[in-house]
């Protein structure tokens, strides 16, 4: 079973130790391919922390996560408790 993250504890990742974002229900530590990304890693480092989801979808297409996600992906988000 992979690791669970709230939102708040994704947003405390935000340095080269561990840079998360989320993408859909996925958290992926990004640290480590800052120097990959074709876009370079200062967009990465913007949404370090963050939901990513809609920027990711804008930009990307699905065999960029099928090629990447696997390596990266840390865990997944928790789902909020609704009221």
């Amino acid at each position: 079973m992979s690791k669970q993250f709230t939102k708040a504890e994704v947003a405390q990742h935000k340095d080269e130790n561990g840079m998360y974002i989320i993408i859909d229900d996925g958290v992926y530590d990004i640290a480590n391919f800052l120097d990959e990304h074709p876009g370079g890693a200062k967009i990465l480092k913007r949404m370090a922390g963050k939901d990513a989801t809609k920027q990711f979808w804008k930009y990307h297409s699905k065999n960029v996560l099928e090629k990447y996600g696997g390596k990266l992906k840390v865990g997944t988000l928790k789902e909020a408790a609704k009221l």
